[in-house]
């Protein structure tokens, strides 16, 4: 019975609009508090849907040269977690804040540094025209939502204290995916997908693989 019911759900997880279940399913939290940081989860709305990251400048004073979403710590001036994760997107990726329709947000994360950080989801127009911010973002990339929930759990060597730890993370193209922009991910595959992908705080060998 269980094995029938992950096909049933992988066969409806391929042939549905995952965006159209992304829709569905978020929404904006009722009176959200204010986090000190924001970034845009920004998905290209298509048959193939595709998530907006970016790689981080190696001259970044924080998360230097690592694959992250748009976003941005909290100015004065700013005035709801939205208005930081369009401001921030726009200034790092040229992205038009009126191309963007919002469709909901995800649980409140917490980064290395201790900022608290709300993820804003909302769905961009396929084969839109960006522009990196040359002192923030080395490189503007697409992965697709599809090829993230399928990829393997790949041990991410990082030196901490004197000591290898292995994170948890997801291989895009060249590119690693880990840390913060990795757990929001796998929150938005929960959150929005109602698909559970495995996600241990730290893996204990560099040669396991989970999926």
């Amino acid at each position: 019975m269980m094995e029938l019911r992950q096909k049933k759900d992988k066969n409806f997880m391929d042939h549905s609009s995952l965006t159209q279940l992304l829709q569905e399913r978020l929404r904006f939290e009722a009176r959200a508090k204010q986090a000190q940081a924001a970034v845009l989860i920004a998905i290209t709305n298509e048959k193939d849907p595709k998530v907006l990251l970016t790689r981080r400048s190696i001259l970044m004073n924080s998360h230097a040269g690592e694959v992250s979403f748009p976003g941005g710590k909290r100015d004065p001036s700013d005035t709801s977690n939205i208005v930081v994760a369009l401001r921030e997107a726009q200034e790092e990726t040229a992205l038009n804040p009126f191309d963007v329709q919002l469709i909901g947000d995800l649980p409140m994360q917490k980064s290395k540094n201790g900022l608290t950080v709300k993820p804003i989801v909302g769905l961009i127009p396929p084969h839109i025209e960006l522009q990196p911010q040359p002192t923030e973002i080395d490189r503007i990339f697409f992965a697709s939502l599809k090829s993230l929930m399928d990829a393997p759990t790949i041990p991410y060597e990082v030196q901490y204290a004197q000591q290898k730890l292995y994170f948890p993370s997801m291989q895009v193209e060249d590119e690693v995916v880990w840390g913060l922009t990795a757990r929001m991910l796998v929150s938005l595959f929960q959150n929005g997908l109602d698909y559970k992908k495995e996600w241990p705080l730290l893996l204990n060998s560099p040669n396991l693989n989970l999926k």
